[in-house]
Formats: structure tokens, C-alpha cells, sequence
């Protein structure tokens, strides 16, 4: 299977692209802002199968054209497309700038889906987009103090996908929305210092991997909240 995954130089993105990297018949493309964790994490892919490309979601269309060149080039269709890059500001509200609103906004939601724009072209009856949400963005779900950008940004998200899983349906192309809840990663500590998180990012990468793989046959159009705590 051919999969591209954006936001996989650490955490959960990074654990979904090992994990599907264990299968050799997968080919994956994985994107993010940090070159040395790109090199490093194609450097670790066992079966040789990780290829990389830097890019900034909060700036995609500055890359548009060349990534999808660069796709081109490697793929003839895409099966997979996971989008889990996110960015979190916490600053309450009312002390919270236009400037960091754009930056989450543009990385979690208007990024995502330009990718999205950007790589339908190449996908085909039966592909699957996987939007990686959050607990935070999820209708009647908890909300906490100086999250409000980013939970607002991640329901955009949500939205999107079930809007898409209507336009796409004549296509054949499956779109669903994980929201996830507390998860261990370096975002989760910045959001909530001190709490332990009872799922780490390896275990969550073990079911977003095979729902990206096996979801689409049960699902279209869904956004499913995948939360043990909230948050």
C-alpha cells in the first residue's frame, strides 16, 4: 500500500509510520518540519520503506507544487493518507494573539485540508483519509481552559471530514476522523503538565495503524472519538 502521513517526526505520527513500516509491502511517505527527525526516523525503517519530504503544514501552499511533484515521482496512487500533523499553542483566550490563532488554525485545519486538495488526483476508489482530531474538538466533550484555538481548529477538522466523505462519494474515496484523548506525548505535557496519560503513543499508532488499513470497510464519514481519559 502506498501511505502518506503528515506530522510523523515524533509521537503519535512517528509511531504510526514504524508501525506500518513493519509491513513490506507498505510504502510510506512521511512529512514534517524537522529534517534530522525525518532522516533519522527513515534511517530506522528496517524494510527500507520510509521515504521523507520537509514540509510546514502552516505554509503548504508555499510547497504545493513541489510536493506533489515529488509524490508523483514515487507513487502512482495513494491508499492512504493519514493526517495527524497538529500544533498547540496553550494561552488563554482572552491573551491569546491573531497570530497564534492563524498558526494552529492553519496547521490544523487549513493545511490538512489543502493536502487533502492536493492529493485527491491520485487517489482511487476505496482510498482512505484518516484526519487525527482530538477529544478537545469533539462535540459535548470536556473543554478546558487555554485549549480554545486549538479545539476549535480540531472541530473545524472533524467537520471537514464528514463534509468530504459526502463530496468523495460518487469518487469511492473513504474519509473518517479519529478524535483522540489523552494520549503520552510531548503535547499532551504541554497541555497538561504533571498528568500521565493511561495510552502511549505506541499504543495508540497500533490502532490508528490498523484502522487506517481495515477502517474504511466499516466506516465513511465518521467522526469517532478514541479517548480512554478526557483528557
Amino acid at each position: 500500500m502506498n501511505i502518506v502521513i503528515s506530522g510523523g517526526t515524533s509521537g503519535i505520527g512517528k509511531e504510526v509510520a514504524l508501525c506500518l513500516a513493519r509491513q513490506k509491502q507498505n510504502h510510506l511517505l512521511v512529512t514534517g518540519r524537522n529534517k534530522g527527525a525525518l532522516e533519522e526516523l527513515s534511517a530506522g525503517a528496517g524494510n527500507n520503506n520510509i521515504l521523507t519530504h520537509q514540509i510546514d503544514l502552516e505554509e503548504f501552499e508555499n510547497y504545493e507544487r513541489s510536493f506533489l511533484k515529488f509524490v508523483a515521482a514515487h507513487f502512482l496512487s495513494i491508499d492512504i493518507l493519514i493526517n495527524n500533523a497538529g500544533l498547540l499553542i496553550v494561552n488563554d483566550f482572552m491573551k491569546s494573539s491573531s497570530a497564534e490563532a492563524r498558526k494552529m488554525i492553519e496547521t490544523n485545519f487549513i493545511g490538512p485540508a489543502a493536502l487533502i486538495r492536493t492529493l485527491k488526483p491520485m487517489m482511487q476508489k476505496g482510498s482512505h483519509v484518516i484526519n487525527i482530531s482530538s477529544m478537545g474538538g469533539y462535540q459535548g466533550s470536556s473543554k478546558y481552559t487555554g485549549l480554545s484555538y486549538y479545539s476549535a481548529s480540531k472541530a473545524a477538522l472533524s467537520n471537514l471530514s464528514e463534509c468530504l466523505a459526502e463530496e468523495f462519494h460518487e469518487s469511492g474515496i473513504i474519509v473518517n476522523c479519529l478524535a483522540l484523548g489523552s494520549v503520552g506525548t510531548g503535547m499532551l505535557e504541554k497541555a497538561f503538565p504533571g498528568y500521565k496519560a493511561p495510552v502511549t503513543a505506541a499504543e495508540m499508532a497500533e490502532f490508528i495503524s490498523w484502522f487506517a488499513v481495515n477502517g474504511g470497510k466499516f466506516f465513511n464519514g465518521k467522526v469517532l472519538p478514541v479517548a480512554f481519559n478526557n483528557p
